[in-house]
C-alpha cells in the first residue's frame, strides 16, 4: 500500500555521514507519482534528498522516452555532469529510456553505475544497498548460495571494468560499477510501497494499474513498463482512504490505459471493474473531487459515464486520446477502435446528465497519412468540441512497428499540419472557454501569482481558473471555493472570489 512517508529517518545513525541524493524527473503524471515512491523508498534508506547535483552524493535521473526530445535531453544531461564522477558522485538512470536503452547506456554514459526500469523499482532497496556495497569494490557482490554466475535471479548485476580507457571516461578510476534492474515485461508485480514522498499535500496520485498490452505502432510503453497488472481494489481502496485521513481531498487515478484495470482479488464477488472502483475511491469519506487518466477508446464503456453521473465526487473531465481521426490511420496505428466506435464514445458523454469536458492528444504526419487522412481529424476536432488537444508530430521510437512502414511524412509538412491544427483548436477553445463567463465555479485554491495578485484554481472540468479576493478572505491554499468567471482567455478562465 501506497502513502505519505511513515517514520522515514531524517538522520543518519551517529557517527555515519547521511547520504544525499538528487532526483530529476522527465515525462508524464506516472514518472512524476513514479518519483514520490521513488523519493519515499530512499528516504527509508537513509537518504537526504538535496535540490542540486552539487550537494548529492546519489544523481537520479526518471527518464521518459515517449519521444526523442525527452530522450535525448537526459543525455545531455548526463554529459554536462560527467564532470561531477571525479568528486565521487554516482549517477544511475531510471525509468523507461533506462529499460528500452538498457545496458548501452553504460557504453553512452559509461559514468552511470545503475540502470533501471520502472518494472523493478520493486527492487529499489536491494540495488540501493548493492550500490553502496559496490562502490569502489573490485569484486561483485556476493551471491546466494547455489546462485549461477551471469544475470541475477532479481534481475539485477553488478559489473567492474578494469580498464575504463577505451571507453570514453575521462578519468583513471580503475573500476566502475554496473548495476542493472531490467525486469521483462513478463512480471506480474506492480510497484507498492508505504513510503511515497507525496509533493503536494492536498492532491494526490494513486496508480492503479501498470504496463501497456495495447502494441500501438508508434508506442515504445509496452516494451519500457511491462504488461498490464493491476492491483487489487482493496489495496486501492485502503491507500484513498489512507490519503483521506491524512487530509488529501482530491485523488488521481493513473495507469498507461487506465481503464484497462482488470482487479486481480482473488473473490469474484469483491472484484471491481473500472467503473466500480472509480465511484468507490469517490464515496471514500474525506475525498472531494476524484479524476483518472490516461483512458484507451477500446475500453472506454458507457458504464464510467454512469459512474461520473451518479457519484459527485467524480470530476466533470476526461481525457481520451483520439490519435487520428481517420480509421485507416488508426488502423495502421493499432489503435483497435475505428472513428465511428470513437464518436460513440464521445456521444456517450454529451448524453451525460452533467457536462463532460472532453480533451484528447493527437499525432499528425503518421507515415502514409494523406491530406485526406489530416482532413478527417480536422473535421473530427469539429465534431467534438475538444476542451483541449495535446498534439504532437510522430517521433519515431526504437522497436515499434511503425519504423518499418513506407511513405515517411518530411518534417516541415508535419511541423506544417501541427500549426493548422492548433489554430484550428485555438478558436475552438476561444469560443468553448467563453460560455462560462457570467458562471459560478468551484475551484480547488492550488497557490497564489504575487506578481498578478491573483489566486490560481482549478475546476471540476479541469480548467485554470484566477481569480481575485478581498485581502480580508486570504483563501488557503486546498481549499474549494465559489468564483465567479468574468473573463476568458483560449487556456484558462478570469474570475472574482464570491464573498
Amino acid at each position: 500500500m501506497s502513502g505519505v512517508p511513515q517514520q522515514i529517518p531524517q538522520e543518519a545513525p551517529q557517527g555515519r555521514p547521511q547520504k544525499t541524493f538528487y532526483l530529476e524527473t522527465f515525462g508524464c503524471q506516472m514518472n512524476v507519482h513514479d518519483s514520490e515512491k521513488v523519493v519515499g523508498t530512499l528516504l527509508q534508506e537513509g537518504y537526504r534528498q538535496v535540490e542540486t547535483v552539487e550537494q548529492a552524493d546519489l544523481v537520479l535521473y526518471n527518464t521518459c522516452s515517449i519521444r526523442d526530445k525527452a530522450e535525448q535531453k537526459v543525455f545531455n544531461r548526463l554529459s554536462d555532469y560527467k564532470k561531477y564522477k571525479k568528486q565521487g558522485k554516482t549517477f544511475g538512470v531510471l525509468g523507461c529510456v533506462a529499460q528500452q536503452e538498457g545496458e548501452k547506456i553504460f557504453e553512452r554514459a559509461p559514468y552511470v553505475s545503475l540502470v533501471a526500469g520502472s518494472a523493478s523499482y520493486r527492487k529499489l532497496p536491494e540495488m540501493l544497498r548493492q550500490l553502496e556495497a559496490a562502490s569502489g569494490a573490485t569484486r561483485e557482490i556476493p551471491r546466494p548460495a547455489g546462485e549461477s554466475t551471469g544475470l541475477r535471479d532479481d534481475g539485477s548485476v553488478v559489473t567492474t571494468l578494469g580498464n575504463t580507457r577505451d571507453s570514453g571516461l575521462a578519468t583513471r578510476d580503475s573500476q566502475l560499477v554496473r548495476i542493472t534492474g531490467l525486469d521483462d515485461r513478463q512480471t506480474d508485480a506492480c510497484f507498492e510501497t508505504e513510503f511515497t514522498a507525496r509533493t503536494n499535500p492536498h492532491r494526490g496520485y494513486i496508480t492503479i494499474i501498470e504496463g501497456c498490452d495495447k502494441f500501438c505502432a508508434y508506442c515504445v510503453v509496452p516494451y519500457t513498463r511491462g504488461k498490464e497488472r493491476s492491483r487489487t481494489s482493496e489495496s486501492v481502496l485502503a491507500e484513498a482512504r489512507q490519503m483521506a485521513d491524512l487530509g488529501y481531498t482530491e485523488i488521481q487515478l493513473l495507469g498507461q490505459n487506465v481503464n484497462s484495470y482488470k482487479d486481480p482479488t482473488g473473490n469474484s464477488r469483491a472484484r471491481k471493474t473500472f467503473a466500480e472502483l472509480l465511484a468507490a475511491v469517490g464515496e471514500v469519506p474525506g475525498i472531494k473531487r476524484v479524476r483518472f487518466t490516461t483512458s484507451h477508446p477500446r475500453d472506454f464503456g458507457r458504464d464510467i459515464v454512469d459512474a461520473i453521473d451518479a457519484v459527485p465526487t467524480l470530476c466533470d473531465h476526461v481525457h481520451l486520446p483520439v490519435q487520428s481521426g481517420s480509421t485507416r490511420v488508426l488502423d495502421a496505428m493499432q489503435r483497435l477502435y475505428t472513428r465511428e466506435q470513437y464518436l460513440e464514445r464521445i456521444a456517450w458523454m454529451k448524453a451525460a446528465k452533467r457536462e463532460i469536458s472532453i480533451t484528447s492528444d493527437v499525432i499528425v504526419g503518421f507515415p502514409g497519412e494523406t491530406e485526406s487522412d489530416f482532413a478527417e481529424t480536422l473535421d473530427l476536432l469539429d465534431e467534438v468540441g475538444y476542451d483541449a488537444v495535446f498534439a504532437f508530430k510522430y517521433s519515431p521510437r526504437p522497436n515499434t512497428p511503425s519504423l518499418k512502414l513506407d511513405d515517411a511524412i518530411p518534417d516541415a509538412e508535419k511541423a506544417r499540419r501541427l500549426d493548422v491544427l492548433m489554430a484550428k483548436q485555438r478558436e475552438t477553445q476561444i469560443s468553448r472557454y467563453k460560455r462560462y463567463v457570467g458562471t459560478t465555479c468551484e475551484v480547488m485554491v492550488e497557490g497564489r501569482n504575487e506578481p498578478r495578485a491573483q489566486w490560481i484554481g482549478r475546476t471540476t472540468h479541469n480548467k485554470t481558473l484566477n481569480f481575485t479576493a478581498p485581502a480580508s478572505a486570504n483563501p488557503k491554499v486546498g481549499t474549494y471555493v465559489s468564483v465567479i468567471v468574468t473573463s476568458s482567455f483560449p487556456n484558462s478562465l478570469l474570475g472574482e472570489l464570491v464573498v
